[in-house]
């Protein structure tokens, strides 16, 4: 393994980026420079950030550092096509500590570059540093739109369908196998540890090699996924939607309003209605949910509609189309309706599978949240 200290920063730089060929016109340059140089003629540039923390935002139990890189880059991505706009370049920002070295940055590079290479998007710069605690990631996606084509969270009307791609909840209910299976592992190995730590106090030379078989199962220790490794897949995988975006412009269908669902379908259609100034129903028994999720949330004794309205990281769709593209919209692969717009002083509600209507409320992520 080689030590990020023996490169520098500029040596780490130049060896992550060497081979980068740029591949949009709008890129006159990219990485090298003190700035990237940009060119957009008659277009709209659109510009999203996120910052991920490790311990907040990412587990490294189990999320590799090229899965890592693939997924933070695909969430920046996705709010991009939020907007309905073409993602272009991305610029990252890394801060690690010293348990990091050259080769698990080079890991994390190739997830980023497999994500934008999916969507044709340059990597134009950022910057490296040190950090005396955990991994801090950065990341600007910078795309483009044609002002007429920009979809905002404040576009919906009355009487405008609700639609969702994909299925909800996935994400979710991927994180807490995840959560589940570290648990075990963690259980046994505490459990393991007082058990040594009792035979050293004993002197029990016997009682020590007896442990050797314990400690075996443990360093063999295997999660078990077996049936649910499309909940894997969609928590530390997730794509950004730009194939529904495509399709959308194929059948000449131009959204309201739309947002991804990074943090949930309550807290984003309730976004979506505050800044729309309209209420909405939502039927419990049209939101879209895989046959994995319902069963790892019976499973965990949860209910899937509440995983499937809070759960956030699926990375969908959330978007509303004028009543007049209902058919268009029936027509199209990995689309669903799930409600309507309605009137602001109807409210924002859940319609259940018993006709019972509850007020929708956010309960999805929130990373200022004591």
């Amino acid at each position: 393994m080689t030590d990020i200290s023996k490169l520098g920063e500029f040596g780490l730089i130049d060896r992550l980026t060497k081979d980068i060929k740029l591949k949009n016109s709008s890129t006159l340059y990219g990485v090298g420079d003190d700035c990237a140089v940009l060119h957009y003629q008659d277009k709209e540039v659109l510009v999203t950030s996120d910052m991920l923390m490790e311990g907040v935002h990412f587990d490294l139990t189990y999320i590799t550092m090229e899965q890592l890189g693939y997924k933070s880059a695909m969430a920046n991505i996705s709010d991009i096509f939020a907007m309905n706009g073409t993602p272009k370049q991305l610029i990252i920002s890394l801060a690690v500590d010293k348990r990091f070295d050259v080769e698990n940055i080079e890991e994390f590079y190739k997830g980023l570059r497999e994500a934008c290479d999916k969507w044709n998007i340059d990597i134009v710069g950022g910057d490296t540093t040190s950090t005396r605690t955990g991994l801090a990631i950065s990341i600007t996606c910078i795309g483009e739109a044609s002002k007429e084509d920009i979809v905002y969270r404040n576009g919906a009307n009355e009487t405008d369908i609700i639609c969702v791609s994909g299925d909800l909840g996935s994400a979710y209910m991927g994180l807490q196998l995840l959560e589940r299976e570290k648990n075990i592992y963690y259980e046994q190995y505490d459990a393991f540890s007082k058990k040594v730590k009792e035979a050293k106090e004993s002197g029990n030379a016997e009682n020590l090699k007896a442990l050797s078989t314990e400690q075996k199962a443990l360093e063999e220790f295997q999660p078990d996924f077996a049936g649910k490794e499309y909940l894997i897949d969609r928590q530390i995988k997730p794509e950004a939607r730009g194939d529904i975006i495509k399709r959308l412009r194929e059948a000449n269908i131009h959204p309201t309003a739309m947002m991804d669902i990074s943090d949930g379908l309550s807290s984003e259609i309730l976004h979506i209605c505050h800044q729309s100034h309209c209420g909405c129903r939502i039927y419990e028994k049209n939101i879209p949910i895989d046959y994995q999720t319902a069963v790892m949330a019976e499973e965990l004794n949860m209910n899937v509609t509440t995983c499937a309205l809070n759960g956030g990281e699926d990375y969908e769709l959330l978007f509303t189309v004028p009543i007049g593209d209902n058919e268009k919209i029936d027509d199209m692969e990995g689309v669903k309706q799930i409600g309507y717009i309605t009137k602001e002083n109807l409210g924002c509600m859940l319609v259940t599978r018993d006709t019972n209507e509850f007020e929708l409320t956010a309960q999805g992520w929130n990373p200022l949240k004591k």
